[in-house]
């Protein structure tokens, strides 16, 4: 099919998520048991070689080759990725931003998110449901860190009328 991977099937770090015109949705449930090892295993092993995919899921390195293109494909494996260990860069802490903005209209959540988009420190942005507009998790060094993430970006993202900080004592599934 086209491409050949071979030895470091999974080892670039470069997103590989197909452009939106290409990517077929794949509904919830249209996934076999085999698919849904294949996506357990490079969640878990992303530098997996095909030999290695299939000798966890019990199929050929071929096989498993094929059905890896084809969730890419479909858009199920969106990317690959290195998950870096943060503490390693000095980033030993993790804080929770509930973030309330000044009101839900299409065009303050478009600005809200181009604008944390940028941000470095942010590792993940989550639009909620309830009393929050949105959840940041972030990783900072420390305290002082985190005042100056605070004071140069996060006080200046558009829309924002409040923030709450929550800082982590520690991270129990981290790198799980």
């Amino acid at each position: 099919m086209g491409t050949k991977r071979q030895k470091s099937a999974h080892s670039t770090q470069e997103s590989t998520e197909p452009s939106s015109e290409s990517r077929t949705e794949t509904p919830a449930g249209a996934l076999d048991e085999l698919d849904a090892a294949i996506l357990r295993h490079l969640e878990r092993h992303g530098r997996a070689t095909n030999y290695e995919v299939g000798e966890a899921v019990g199929l050929s390195a071929s096989a498993a080759s094929r059905r890896i293109l084809a969730l890419e494909k479909a858009g199920a494996i969106r990317s690959y990725r290195a998950q870096i260990y943060d503490r390693l860069l000095g980033k030993r802490m993790t804080v929770f931003i509930r973030v309330t903005l000044e009101r839900q209209s299409a065009p303050v959540l478009a600005a809200f998110e181009t604008a944390i988009r940028r941000s470095i420190a942010i590792v993940s942005c989550h639009l909620m449901a309830g009393q929050y507009d949105y959840m940041l998790v972030a990783r900072v060094s420390d305290v002082d860190d985190y005042g100056r993430l605070h004071q140069n970006e996060l006080s200046r993202l558009p829309g924002v009328t409040r923030l709450e900080t929550s800082f982590a004592l520690r991270d129990v599934l981290d790198g799980k």
